[in-house]
């Protein structure tokens, strides 16, 4: 519990701010932030007004929530029910709200001297900004129109000269040219099981060459071009009979997306193709560049990061394996950047500051950046990442708008996503139609957006067919549907388990757990000989092993304490290990074969929020001791002695946020077995999304169903503000 640590309000300030008093008694509680109650003290000392203070607290409270501000009114123009925030119910929460309702807040927060108001010149630095419809603490008001205002100048399309396009749609067409090898080996996959008949391979044909309009084509000479074919290269005359003008490849709609606009969102669901697209359309860009744009040759300044070590080397490993296969020659593949870094070693991180060496003043040195995972970008960084771009560059975000927001406050990328409603402006669509081939985009009624022209959503997952149950259970969760969730189950899929949560599977669940981490710890046990060298591996490479053994399996939680949660849960794995005697502890803190995460960023040791490392034996020093290893974005490994590593937790289990960024071959996912409010669609469809190969929930299928009802929605005005 937390404990008031300044000089509580006297008596005669009670019964003067009752308001207040009520923040007070929460704090003493614990349900409210002692940060949030100090801030409300503060403006109480300044502004001596109850109500002024109160909101502030209430505004400080909601922002560690991860909402940017606090409307006045809900969507249904109700005013906003402030004691619900505060985690106040029954005759509690009628008495407040009783309070609140006879306080014309609009007339208070407008006559404050110390709240700020945009319509005033110049903007007085008060702490609190009031919009008319919001209110904000400063800084954060600050981010969110800038923000705004930089993506609105960005979002200004490209001038493409009508030769500059064809040569663009050429380029298009080689890159995303079409491959009959997997239509091929579906339709052959097929006609060795019964009911293969027409209007099945009519099917595949629209699946795998993405028909949007069927109803001109000749299906009858389709059909025999499909039974006649002997190899993948004997569909060729496909591309006749089922043009391009009656298809929409999403991949190839984006990169048309990205090479119109200086910025480009490219959204879509594991397995969509995000890196493939992003690589491609990069090779687009440099061409683009130096043949059309006219730069004397010169090669593009491309950076690829990520939030997350994690996610960075994730990164790194995709765009590598992407470029290897791009169509395109030795030249252009070596001019694309493949390895990437994390969001705060290109903006420069400085030790003990939130501030970081590029800014508005000291701009990157970049003509292009492309960010990975987004949907983790919460609005601070983001702002400070748009902010220290040059004004020339490209900014292309990836990301899933379906998964968790951000830790930190905002929803950024859900908020740009949302835009997406309105399709595309008549003039975007022709533009695109005229890139892309596909002439469906053209005939938009749409309204469009600025905003919504820079969007593309990926709707076709490569990796998860139609025999995946991760698939399958992701796109019903995704749905909101209970009735999808429980049909998923009867379907048998070999790739999804799940188990109630009684004492004989939360043991076999355990027991699961010393099975497969058995795996990395026999891996770490002993180095090995270097079958290229026939030397004995060094302990780095000991170390490499030992990280992505331990990568291949992981256990995600949606809490952190308790029976069902990380702490709980890392405790009673790691004694089932020693009962195996798969580590030896010896009631210590660090041990070999322990797995950390880093929960704090430390900026001189480069090791941020979510590195994993494992404690491992280092035998060839003079004297051997425990060190910590991680693997850094690059790919590369670090290590650190254990009395230097910053602040972090047992990693053996996790949570489904810190998940985020990361995929797993086998995901054991476990919730806890009454309904929370933290349970929600974002959060189990996250959970199961990290999933490569298989997955094994470990729930009460009631909770399940009521979670993925409850869809994340966090305040903000980001919307309203591009839309001006």
């Amino acid at each position: 519990m937390n404990h008031v640590t300044n000089p509580l309000l006297s008596p005669a300030q009670q019964a003067n701010a009752p308001l207040l008093a009520t923040l007070q008694r929460l704090a003493q509680k614990g349900s409210l932030r002692q940060l949030d109650y100090q801030l409300a003290r503060f403006m109480f000392s300044k502004s001596h007004s109850d109500e002024i203070a109160f909101i502030a607290g209430v505004v400080s409270s909601e922002l560690g929530k991860g909402h940017i501000c606090l409307p006045l009114f809900d969507a249904q123009m109700q005013p906003t029910d402030i004691a619900a925030k505060l985690g106040l119910y029954g005759e509690a929460a009628l008495d407040l709200n009783q309070r609140l309702l006879a306080i014309n807040w609009s007339q208070i927060l407008l006559e404050s001297a110390w709240v700020a108001k945009p319509s005033s010149e110049p903007l007085l630095a008060m702490p609190l900004v009031f919009d008319g419809a919001r209110i904000y603490l400063h800084r954060y008001w600050h981010y969110e129109v800038t923000l705004a205002e930089r993506l609105a100048s960005f979002g200004t399309p490209m001038i493409l000269k009508p030769n500059d396009v064809q040569k663009l749609a050429q380029l298009l067409d080689h890159l995303f040219a079409r491959s009959y090898q997997y239509l091929f080996a579906a339709l052959a996959t097929a006609a060795e099981q019964t009911g293969f008949n027409q209007v099945l391979r009519q099917q595949l044909v629209c699946d795998h060459l993405d028909v949007v309009d069927d109803s001109q084509l000749d299906w009858p000479a389709i059909d025999q071009l499909l039974l006649q074919a002997k190899r993948a290269d004997q569909l060729a005359p496909l591309e006749q009979l089922v043009p391009q003008a009656v298809c929409v490849n999403w991949q190839k709609v984006a990169a048309a997306i990205a090479l119109t606009k200086r910025f480009a969102v490219i959204s879509g669901g594991p397995g969509t193709g995000k890196t493939t697209t992003v690589t491609k359309l990069l090779a687009a860009l440099i061409e683009q560049a130096q043949s059309i744009e006219g730069d004397n040759g010169r090669v593009p300044t491309i950076k690829l990061v990520a939030p997350t070590g994690k996610a960075a080397a994730r990164l790194t490993e995709s765009i590598g394996k992407a470029v290897a296969e791009l169509p395109v020659s030795p030249e252009l593949k070596a001019a694309i950047p493949t390895e990437s870094s994390t969001l705060h070693r290109l903006l420069g991180a400085i030790p003990n500051s939130v501030e970081f060496r590029h800014s508005r003043t000291n701009p990157l040195h970049l003509d292009i950046l492309v960010v990975d995972e987004a949907s983790m970008v919460d609005l601070s960084m983001m702002y400070k990442l748009v902010d220290a771009l040059p004004k020339h560059a490209r900014l292309i975000l990836l990301g899933d708008k379906d998964q968790l927001a951000s830790v930190e406050a905002g929803a950024v990328l859900g908020d740009i996503c949302s835009f997406h409603q309105y399709g595309y402006s008549q003039t975007q669509g022709e533009l695109i139609a005229q890139l892309s081939g596909y002439r469906t985009l053209a005939q938009s009624e749409q309204k469009g957006s600025q905003v919504g022209d820079s969007l593309c959503m990926l709707q076709k997952s490569y990796r998860f067919d139609a025999r995946s149950g991760i698939g399958q259970l992701a796109k019903a969760v995704n749905a909101g549907s209970s009735f999808n969730y429980d049909a998923v189950w009867q379907r048998n899929f070999a790739d999804i388990e799940q188990y109630p949560l009684d004492m004989q599977h939360y043991n076999q669940l355990i027991q699961t757990m010393v099975v497969e981490y058995s795996g990395y710890l026999k891996r770490i046990r002993q180095r090995q000989l270097d079958s290229a060298t026939e030397q004995l591996e060094s302990v780095t490479q000991l170390a490499k092993a030992g990280l992505d053994a331990f990568a291949r399996c992981r256990l995600l939680c949606a809490i952190r304490e308790g029976d069902f949660g990380v702490a709980g849960l890392n405790l009673r794995i790691e004694r089932a290990l020693v009962a195996r005697k798969l580590v030896q502890t010896q009631d210590e803190l660090w041990y070999h074969g322990r797995p950390v995460m880093i929960t704090r960023n430390d900026h001189a040791l480069g090791l941020y929020n979510g590195d994993i490392g494992i404690c491992i034996w280092d035998d060839s020093l003079q004297e051997p001791r425990l060190k910590v290893f991680f693997e850094l974005p690059d790919g590369s490994v670090k290590s650190v002695l254990p009395s230097r590593v910053p602040e972090h937790e047992t990693a053996y289990a996790m949570t489904i946020h810190k998940s985020q960024g990361s995929e797993f071959e086998f995901t054991l996912m476990i919730l806890p077995k009454e309904y929370s409010p933290i349970l929600t669609r974002e959060l189990i469809y996250t959970g199961i999304t990290r999933a490569k190969k298989r997955l094994a929930m470990y729930v009460q299928p009631d909770v399940v169903k009521r979670g993925i009802k409850v869809m994340t929605e966090r305040a903000s005005g980001l919307v309203e503000r591009m839309k001006a």
